[in-house]
């Protein structure tokens, strides 16, 4: 089965990180040097913080840690998650990165103390640890910028989005125009995972038209849910699957609740469980992250997660019907 392309094309070394050259040096000297125990990478949803860490750990042979500052609201939820493991050594690799991933999604009395602990996980652990982060120049966060270097990552110009999504349709072997290919690159508002999700959706044949690029947002509401699920856990093409939810009346937020009851009714393989799952979390990770800054554009993120990324879990088809 086709692979989603923001799976596909992750970078796999920092060179392949495009756009972000300042910053990509600056991480590979981090971890070379390690001149401060804690770097934070900051910058818009969507320019490369988190690829370019996984890019470097590959590069490396070094294995991630990753962690969402979701997961935890205090001090005993970072160490029960963070503190044992930011001691071991790892065992398949030859060391080992620490991923605290959005710690500006720390917010509020609920969060008292988390960051106070991360501080105390990096004073102890002995292996680099970087943070992701949209906004960390909330005065709550001096004391982990104290402890950091700073990393910035600009936001996308199009002519490096237009540069990757470009290679993606070389290789996809994707026809297109030119003009096309740059009005999705500006629509993407400098989101790359965006803009290849959008190049995904639009090409189930291989072809980018300049009239789906215009009408992108436009959608027609026809099937229900249940239509909808059928192509999505009965299919093994990718294409199909992320065009299933395009002509449902139903917002995301019902689809995620429609998906993850189905699950266990259609998927029986603990692979194939653990695969969409997996899939149904990212999808609400990023509903979160839309209700706590009202980033509206992850909606294409959490229709990628729901569509192709639950179709892609299985090795093969099931029989049974959705419920």
């Amino acid at each position: 089965m086709q692979e989603l392309f923001v799976k596909k094309y992750l970078p796999k070394e920092l060179k392949e990180v495009r756009g972000q050259d300042k910053a990509v040096s600056e991480i590979a000297s981090f971890i070379k040097n390690r001149k401060k125990p804690c770097a934070i990478l900051y910058g818009p949803t969507g320019s490369g913080k988190t690829s370019a860490v996984y890019a470097l750990a590959n590069e490396l042979d070094l294995e991630i840690l990753e962690v969402n500052a979701s997961d935890f609201r205090n001090a005993e939820g970072m160490q029960s998650i963070v503190g044992s493991a930011a001691k071991q050594m790892s065992l398949f690799s030859k060391g080992k990165i620490i991923l605290v991933d959005e710690i500006d999604g720390l917010s509020g009395t609920k969060d008292r103390g988390g960051i106070p602990e991360l501080i105390r996980v990096i004073e102890e652990t002995k292996f680099p640890v970087i943070c992701t982060a949209v906004d960390v120049f909330d005065s709550k966060f001096s004391p982990l910028r104290k402890k950091s270097l700073m990393i910035e990552f600009e936001k996308m110009n199009s002519d490096s989005m237009f540069d990757i999504l470009k290679n993606i349709c070389v290789k996809e072997g994707i026809k297109y125009d030119e003009d096309s290919l740059k009005q999705l690159a500006r629509q993407s508002g400098g989101d790359v995972r965006a803009a290849i999700t959008d190049l995904q959706i639009l090409t189930p044949y291989s072809e980018l038209l300049k009239e789906d690029v215009a009408a992108l947002s436009i959608r027609n509401k026809q099937e229900s849910i249940p239509q909808a699920l059928v192509k999505v856990f009965k299919t093994t093409d990718l294409n199909i699957a992320l065009s299933a939810y395009e002509n449902i009346d139903e917002n995301l937020d019902q689809v995620m609740l429609w998906v993850d009851e189905n699950i266990p009714y259609e998927y029986k393989k603990p692979k194939d469980l653990a695969e969409a799952y997996h899939f149904v979390s990212q999808a609400d990770l990023f509903n979160r992250r839309i209700r706590r800054w009202q980033h509206w554009r992850f909606l294409v993120y959490i229709n990628a997660f729901l569509s192709g990324g639950i179709a892609s879990s299985k090795d093969s088809k099931y029989s049974e019907f959705v419920q």
